[in-house]
């Protein structure tokens, strides 16, 4: 089976974070305070080591019952740079690859068996994203035309079959079909869960950023 760009930042919800707040003693060898006025009749108000840290447990207990639970889709971050471009007419070829240029490229065509580098978002065909170069921030850089990547990808990007191959600079939308990404079998699977289910349909907006400058000369 032919590998996929990587589908490790797949959208899940984020812990709950809470900030600690350090009480610094007025001296090195004490960890008391005291609070006293001459007017008052009351005993100075004393704070030991212990009683400190029982009430900072009790106050950080407090924020997080107070807290109401998160929802998986209010947690999704903004940060894939694809979902707002236009949309396109897709064509289709023989194989079942759909494919449209949302910006042709000027730059140089992709090298077969080179490595380039590439922004990508990956969603399945009901629109959810699963994976996104721009959530690491930075281009993954695969290896195209040599069976590295599944067969779609490998023709959506380098052409071939009625598909003009991308240039540097190019943006393109590929919708995979099963047969041309994992067919029957799961993908991305561990402990039993996996992250691209059977027969799944796949869309990819595939950014060309560009050539590998590590490529052999």
């Amino acid at each position: 089976m032919a590998s996929i760009i990587p589908t490790l930042a797949i959208a899940a919800p984020k812990p709950i974070t809470s900030s600690t707040v350090y009480l610094k003693p007025t001296s090195p060898s004490s960890m008391s305070a005291h609070c006293s006025t001459s007017s008052s009749p009351h005993p100075p108000l004393t704070w030991s080591r212990k009683s400190l840290t029982n009430a900072g447990i009790g106050l950080l207990a407090a924020a997080v019952l107070g807290l109401s639970p998160m929802k998986a889709d209010a947690t999704r971050v903004e940060y894939y740079a694809t979902v707002n471009e236009p949309l396109c007419d897709l064509s289709y070829t023989k194989s079942g690859l759909g494919y449209c240029d949302i910006k042709v490229g000027v730059g140089e065509e992709v090298p077969r068996g080179e490595l380039i580098n590439v922004h990508y978002t990956a969603r399945f065909s009901d629109g959810t994203v699963f994976d996104s170069s721009y959530k690491r921030a930075r281009p993954l850089t695969m290896r195209i035309g040599v069976g590295k990547v599944i067969k779609g990808l490998d023709q959506g990007i380098l052409g071939g079959g009625g598909v003009p191959p991308m240039q540097v600079g190019g943006k393109r939308k590929l919708r995979i079909p099963p047969q041309l990404a994992y067919g029957p079998e799961p993908a991305g699977c561990f402990s039993g869960d996996c992250n691209i289910p059977a027969n799944a349909t796949l869309l990819y907006d595939i950014n060309l950023v560009g050539i590998y400058s590590g490529n052999a000369k």
